[in-house]
């Protein structure tokens, strides 16, 4: 993607990184992605505030501190290829796909999925796969992934994705109900090493039946 960037979009990339946010690339990815164009038209005004916001069907776009730390804790690892729980408005899969050479998305309510594929094709982003699924069990056929990030929280961390994790890779995922933190997963071989990152609040990752 080719854009220059907004004003509102450069302000909220400063912002993020005066919260905190180091990675440049992470920041340069935010202030040239136009957030406005993953929300409804009558939000718009309020898509370079640092907030979540309704998307429809009870989901929400994340807050872009989140989008930001999530995507620099992700980098870290270095990844070619990386599987995204979650596509949602697809805000998170156009800030992803401008940082790593493959993304894979999996989203399990059909009509959002498909008002992010015309969104990222509108934005000329090639480099993402889409897929219409249970997130709970990822994309076991494009495995294994270098890194893979959740974006809505789950009640425990689900073993189909850790067992898609290449070795050394890494997963960010929000874990928790009423009290929730985000937590990175990075698999060593056989084994599984977490850390929790901060307390965090996201809408529930929905295991099963899909929409």
């Amino acid at each position: 993607m080719n854009r220059l960037a907004s004003t509102s979009a450069l302000n909220l990339a400063r912002s993020l990184h005066d919260a905190g946010i180091n990675d440049r690339a992470v920041l340069e990815a935010v202030a040239h992605t136009p957030r406005e164009q993953f929300l409804d038209a009558a939000l718009g005004h309020k898509a370079y505030e640092n907030t979540a916001l309704p998307i429809g069907q009870g989901q929400t776009i994340s807050q872009p501190y989140m989008v930001a730390r999530m995507t620099e804790i992700l980098l870290q690892s270095k990844p070619n290829k990386v599987l995204e729980v979650g596509t949602g408005s697809g805000y998170q899969a156009a800030i992803l796909a401008q940082l790593v050479p493959q993304l894979c998305t999996v989203e399990r309510i059909k009509s959002l999925q498909i008002q992010a594929r015309q969104r990222l094709k509108r934005l000329a982003i090639h480099n993402v796969a889409f897929k219409y699924g249970d997130g709970w069990q990822g994309w076991q056929s494009k495995g294994p992934y270098d890194a893979i990030m959740v974006t809505a929280a789950a009640s425990s961390i689900p073993t189909a994705l850790t067992e898609q994790l290449a070795d050394g890779g890494v997963l960010v995922i929000p874990v928790g109900e009423t009290s929730q933190q985000l937590v990175k997963v990075t698999r060593i071989g056989t084994r599984y090493v977490s850390e929790a990152i901060e307390t965090v609040r996201f809408v529930p990752l929905i295991n099963g039946e899909l929409a």
